[in-house]
């Protein structure tokens, strides 16, 4: 009798035939394969997500956002307190801070978040408006009607989510420190 439950929920993924990645540049042998499958499947779901925040935006006011500005309005939110701009980048794994502060200077013009100037020094720190605050608070609200609710029926949702998430930071260490390695090298000619 043929297994129906999907394969990722049976835990152990078929060896994939050599015939058909054999002469793949990226994948050459098992382990290529299923690094290259991790790779892909993180380029689809950040697609995906991306998607759905566009979506979720358009219905609470914020169509005007781009991706990268709605992430860093939810990251100026989070815990309730202002964030400079290199604490954003730094939360967020990024290293181009002009086009951080460009996406501020959008999301200030648009009354979603507002400056601070830090007493006594020249720093600034960005905190969120009232505006801000209805308009993320009701993402919010559509994101735990409609997508939480339905994470929530995956099984064992919460340990899985766990462990991938783990995965991801470590992954995230190995390619910042393969990053750092590459940098060393010659480049081609």
């Amino acid at each position: 009798m043929m297994d129906k439950t999907p394969r990722f929920e049976r835990g152990n993924h078929p060896r994939m035939e050599p015939t058909y990645y054999r002469n793949w540049h990226l994948a050459k042998d098992e382990t290529e394969f299923k690094v290259t499958e991790l790779e892909f499947a993180v380029l689809r779901v950040l697609e995906a997500f991306a998607r759905w925040v566009a979506s979720v935006d358009e219905m609470v006011g914020l169509s005007e956002l781009k991706h990268g500005e709605h992430v860093i309005l939810h990251v100026i939110r989070m815990q309730n307190r202002p964030k400079s701009g290199a604490t954003i980048a730094r939360l967020l794994n990024r290293d181009d801070l002009p086009n951080i502060q460009y996406s501020l200077r959008k999301l200030e013009a648009s009354g979603l978040i507002e400056k601070l100037k830090e007493s006594g020094t020249k720093n600034y720190t960005y905190t969120i408006t009232k505006l801000g605050e209805t308009l993320t608070n009701e993402y919010s609200r559509l994101r735990s009607e409609i997508l939480i609710r339905k994470l929530r029926g995956l099984s064992e949702f919460e340990a899985r989510v766990e462990d991938a998430t783990d995965l991801l930071s470590i992954l995230t260490g190995i390619y910042e420190e393969s990053a750092r390695a590459s940098a060393t090298l010659n480049r081609a000619p």
